[in-house]
């Protein structure tokens, strides 16, 4: 499983002769701890010898900045294993839920990656995302919303999101899923090779025998569960490798 380490906001988890690197950025409130949150994902991943970082965060309104932040962040990171390991490494930039929004808003449109890994694609509105936000704009007459906002991110990912190599997987049982609207945007520019996924599952598939292991043993892991997950990790490196 190896063992993890922070360096700034990033969760590290390296193997000794990566062949190649992984850069998660979570959905919201799962990645104030990473490391936790997609423990079983994460450190299959490892254990296939993709060294792993994981960024740590809150959500705001920002989601530009965040995306930046992160973007910084991940470089860093980067060249601190690169220094360790001797060789240059193309990370493959993965998503979840939130996470896939604030790696295609990336200040460089993806093109210092090698391919980005969509996993349950979504772009609400801020009074949907957070529902405290929609009752207050309601009561106080006023209009709260993310920046960039939904319309404006699918043109920005349209306009300046220059990775042609993406693979959006989406899960049968995902009422929060939109990568619907994410594949027919990417699909919509030139020289494209996206391609789409849908695997068995719900939103938390990514994450939730992770968490049920860490709070509640080995004993609380759902067998359906780590079969499913073993399934994304499969299509996860096979895409990550070929």
């Amino acid at each position: 499983m190896g063992r993890w380490r922070r360096s700034g906001r990033i969760w590290c988890n390296w193997p000794s002769r990566p062949i190649g690197l992984i850069e998660l950025i979570g959905g919201s409130y799962l990645s104030a701890s990473p490391h936790i949150s997609y423990k079983f994902l994460l450190e299959a991943l490892r254990e296939k010898g993709l060294a792993i970082h994981a960024w740590t965060y809150l959500p705001s309104l920002d989601h530009q900045a965040q995306a930046n932040e992160a973007w910084k962040s991940f470089r860093l990171c980067r060249k601190k294993l690169e220094s360790r390991v001797g060789v240059k490494l193309n990370p493959i930039r993965l998503g979840h839920s939130l996470g896939c929004k604030l790696h295609l808003l990336s200040p460089d449109g993806g093109r210092n990656s090698k391919i980005f890994i969509s996993l349950s694609f979504n772009n609400f509105n801020a009074n949907n995302s957070i529902p405290i936000i929609g009752r207050l704009s309601s009561k106080l007459n006023m209009e709260t919303e993310f920046s960039p906002s939904p319309q404006e991110t699918m043109n920005l990912i349209f306009n300046q999101y220059t990775q042609p190599n993406n693979l959006i997987i989406n899960f049968s049982n995902d009422k929060l899923d939109q990568s619907k609207l994410l594949i027919k945007c990417l699909k919509n520019r030139e020289q494209d090779s996206s391609e789409n996924v849908q695997l068995e599952g719900d939103h938390l598939t990514p994450i939730s025998s992770g968490l049920r292991q860490n709070i509640l043993g080995e004993w609380a892991v759902d067998d359906n569960k780590i079969k499913t997950l073993n399934i994304l990790i499969t299509q996860i490196y096979k895409y990550s490798t070929k």
